[in-house]
This record gives structure tokens, C-alpha cells and sequence, in this order.
């Protein structure tokens, strides 16, 4: 059901027995050895896996977020938080006026994550609706998952190193990266950042074994499912 794929007449029909539907949120932004659209790939398909065996539609990823200590990675798009709320808010008046009453905004950037209370604050000024805010990768299963793999797993490291946001014949170091200083690089300017991230990963191993990382996606997948399944009141 990815809007991708279907014609608004579809839509239309697809309205008459259910309201639900998954807008991804994503980024563009340094993710080292990994594609620059790592979160956007991220976000997009663990809504698309979710929600096909209940046929809710899943609309194009919002693939700019909010990035500014990385916009000294060349490629790295950074929007500032009050385009992105406004572009959000703009987005959920779409879906609302199109018919859409529940809508689930699955999240895999950090950046992104101001915009929850940007929902609420839309979900207040429009109370026949339902929006929730899902971070998949700090979601309490997934989490749990990742850190049973190992403890240190930060922004570009194995736990988002999967077949479909690594790159074609690049492979990071073998060996684990000493954490960086997460704190001292939010106080740093984008400059600042980039001279302490170096390749760009805050840390940790950069790729485990893909049985391993098979299995935490099965729990993210299913974790993410269950909240379209739930009751949303």
C-alpha cells in the first residue's frame, strides 16, 4: 500500500473502510561509511514492512529534517526546525483534509524529534484526529534488541548498518570507534563537529553480522505494527 504505487482513486477507497496511514520522517545527513539517505531508508521501510500485512498506506518518506551539526558534511541537508514544523503541520492538513483521522509519523532521525510536540500541539487545534510519534530505533523492544547486540550503538554505527543503507564495496574500519563526546559536540558549531566526529560515526563497531541485525529488524517491524494495530484513543 505505498502511495507510490497507488492512484487517488485507490486512495479514495482505501478511506471508505479505514483512516490510518504511516508518513516516514527521514534525513539527509553524514551517516560515514553509509548512504547519506540512511535515516530516510530507515524510516521508509520499517513503515512499508509494518503496515503491508494490514494494508495501510504508507506515504513518501519526508527525506529533509532538522541537522545543523552535520551541515559541514558535504551532502547533508539541514532544514531549520521552523520550516520543518511548518512543513509537517502543512503535511498533516493534507492528510486530514484528504480523510485521514490516525496517522502514525515514523521517525529515525534525533533531529526530528522536537516535531512530537509539534504534533501534539496540531492533534490540539484538530481533535477529530489521532497522530502518533514513533521513534523506531530508541522504541523500548528495538531497544532492548540493539543493546543485548552491544551497548554502543550511537548515530553510523552497526546499528544502522543494514544491506540497504550500506554502500557498494565500502566497509568501515574493523575496528570499533572510542565513543565521541556527544555532549561536547552539541555545544561545538558545525566546524567544531566535523573535527571531533572525524569519518562521522559518534561511536562504537561499524557493521555486526546480518542474522544479527535480521533479528532486531524483526522486532522493530513488529514493535512499529503493533501501534497501528492498537486502540488509538
Amino acid at each position: 500500500m505505498l502511495i507510490a504505487e497507488m492512484n487517488w482513486s485507490q486512495v479514495e477507497d482505501r478511506l471508505r473502510i479505514d483512516d490510518r496511514c504511516i508518513l516516514p520522517l527521514g534525513s539527509t545527513e553524514q551517516h560515514a561509511q553509509l548512504s547519506l539517505a540512511t535515516d530516510s531508508l530507515l524510516s521508509e521501510r520499517i513503515a512499508a514492512e509494518a503496515a503491508a500485512p494490514l494494508g495501510v498506506p504508507v506515504f513518501p518518506v519526508l527525506s529533509y529534517g532538522v541537522t545543523p551539526h552535520f551541515i559541514d558534511f558535504p551532502g547533508t541537508v539541514s532544514l531549520r526546525l521552523t520550516t520543518y514544523l511548518a512543513i509537517l503541520a502543512d503535511v498533516l492538513d493534507s492528510l486530514k483534509r484528504t480523510g485521514f483521522r490516525r496517522i502514525l509519523l515514523c521517525n529515525a532521525h534525533g533531529g526530528n524529534i522536537p516535531a512530537a510536540t509539534g504534533a501534539i500541539e496540531w492533534v490540539a487545534q484538530n481533535p477529530e484526529c489521532r497522530v502518533r510519534f514513533h521513534n523506531w530505533w530508541i522504541a523500548p523492544q528495538t531497544l532492548a534488541a540493539l543493546h543485548k547486540l552491544e551497548p554502543v550503538a550511537t548515530h553510523a554505527s552497526w546499528s544502522e548498518n543494514f544491506p540497504w543503507t550500506r554502500l557498494p564495496n565500502i566497509r568501515g574500519p574493523e575496528k570499533p570507534k572510542q565513543p565521541i563526546d556527544v555532549d561536547r559536540m552539541r555545544r561545538s558549531s558545525p566546524a567544531g563537529s566535523r573535527a571531533l566526529l572525524g569519518d562521522g560515526s559518534f561511536g562504537g563497531s561499524y557493521q555486526r553480522d546480518d542474522a544479527e541485525m535480521d533479528a532486531v529488524w524483526a522486532v522493530a517491524v513488529a514493535e512499529t505494527r503493533a501501534l497501528l494495530e492498537e486502540d488509538w484513543d
